[in-house]
């Protein structure tokens, strides 16, 4: 009776450890998760974004259009 009492005394307290490090390595991935996601969402997409529009800006102003042998040599007559 006693030993059993203390069988499930012991499985229960490894089973306790046993969550909480889980859970701990959880929390912690998640952690690592949330932070990354925020450093890519408020420090690199700000940067791509303003990177974008200046190509745009860019590309409008010097957007030339080809002329008739130029457009006969890219579409290969």
């Amino acid at each position: 009776m006693l030993g059993t009492l203390l069988t499930f005394f012991a499985v229960g307290l490894a089973t306790l450890i046993v969550a909480g490090i889980v859970l701990s390595v959880v929390g912690s991935v998640i952690g690592l998760v949330g932070s990354l996601a925020a450093f890519l969402l408020f420090k690199i997409a700000p940067l791509m974004l303003v990177g974008w529009v200046v190509v745009k800006v860019l590309d409008r102003k010097s957007h030339k259009s080809l002329n008739a042998a130029d457009r006969r040599w890219l579409e290969g007559e």
